[in-house]
């Protein structure tokens, strides 16, 4: 624990961090009845309404014994951006801490996590031409291609992001072409604002890459048993919503999405979502490999609360 003389005066505040499917939630629901604490979510798929299944969102029954700040937020047609997370979370932190409660943040979008840390670098302003002349590359070359250009003006950046993430691989090849530097360097450069709270980090995750994975697809052939595919298909059938949406993109909505397209059959489909999952689960721990101060539990281990709550104190 952070005993600095700068950070004893500042409130404390928990990260749960860890990949997809490793028991975040219900550890989190754990500390809820054990200590005065608000869970806020960090998960850029569980603030859209309506996608409840297929986000492995908390239950009804669930939220009401244990609320979640930052979920349920916008439509799935909208964005939502890492800037407003760092706003909203800490508007929500800070009336946590006016309670008497300390914020839980829980989840497992690192980026998140990193822009509340670390505060937003000031990134050149978006270029509609230049993001029309990559979209038509794309359209053209692959994204695939595309992740290739930024592996040499950008390593840093293609490690991080996936040759299907166009909307994070569009905006880093942008910040290069408009400023002739990398967003990697945009970042290491930024000014610095930090997080104003003392800050104990923790990560779960099994010790056993295979048991991870069978987590993972045993729970994605649980939420297709749960209705997944009729909860896309409701999104599907609105009209106003495509493949390229932030929304739809998420991992398990784009699979199921082109399956319902005709793209591949159900077995495809629910391999593909599988392996997706398996590839979100990968980048998050290649984030918290790396990940300073971070003191990590075994899930499932019994001593994971009392771990914590010795942690805290």
């Amino acid at each position: 624990m952070n005993t600095n003389p700068q950070t004893a005066t500042r409130p404390k505040a928990i990260f749960l961090m860890g990949p997809t499917a490793s028991g975040k939630t219900d550890l989190a629901m754990s500390l809820y009845q054990a200590i005065p604490c608000e869970v806020i979510s960090v998960d850029s798929a569980l603030v859209y309404k309506g996608m409840d299944i297929g986000t492995a969102k908390p239950t009804a029954e669930e939220l009401a014994k244990t609320p979640h700040q930052l979920i349920d937020l916008i439509d799935p047609s909208e964005a939502y951006s890492a800037a407003r997370f760092r706003k909203d979370a800490l508007a929500a932190m800070n009336k946590a801490v006016a309670k008497g409660k300390t914020p839980l943040l829980v989840g497992g979008t690192m980026l998140y996590y990193k822009t509340l840390l670390e505060g937003l670098s000031a990134l050149p302003e978006a270029s509609p031409e230049i993001r029309q002349q990559i979209e038509a590359e794309a359209a053209d070359k692959g994204w695939q291609a595309l992740h290739d250009e930024l592996k040499k003006v950008d390593p840093e950046s293609a490690e991080r992001i996936h040759p299907n993430d166009p909307q994070r691989l569009s905006r880093a090849i942008e910040v290069y072409r408009v400023s002739g530097k990398s967003l990697s360097e945009w970042i290491a450069e930024q000014s610095a604002e930090p997080l104003p709270f003392d800050v104990v980090q923790f990560a779960i995750a099994p010790n056993d890459r295979k048991l991870l994975h069978q987590r993972i697809e045993l729970r994605f052939k649980q939420m297709v048993e749960q209705g997944f595919v009729d909860e896309v298909k409701q999104l599907y059938g609105r009209g106003d919503l495509h493949i390229d949406l932030p929304s739809i993109r998420c991992v398990g909505y784009r699979q199921v999405w082109e399956y319902l397209e005709g793209r591949y059959d159900f077995d495809e489909m629910v391999y593909r979502g599988v392996v997706a999952t398996r590839q979100l689960a990968k980048r998050q721990l290649t984030w918290l490999r790396s990940w300073p101060g971070v003191r990590w539990l075994e899930s499932g281990d019994e001593n994971n609360l009392e771990i914590i709550l010795s942690a805290i104190r």
